[in-house]
């Protein structure tokens, strides 16, 4: 990573994202878990429903 030169004027703050108590817990699983394994977690998957397009059905201008 190469070192980023401000401009004049213009200075560059970098402030850290502050975590939700769910994301913490499951940072600390993933962490827990690969200590314990040595391999990555498997990802969960998602129980919201995809949406469908129907691109096949498209409005013709005329």
């Amino acid at each position: 990573m190469g070192y980023i030169k401000e401009p004049k004027g213009i200075d560059f703050v970098v402030d850290p994202t502050p975590l939700s108590i769910a994301d913490k817990k499951r940072i600390s699983e993933v962490i827990a878990f690969y200590k314990a394994t040595g391999r990555k977690m498997p990802k969960k998957t998602s129980t919201r429903k995809k949406e469908v397009t129907n691109t096949s059905k498209k409005k013709v201008l005329a």
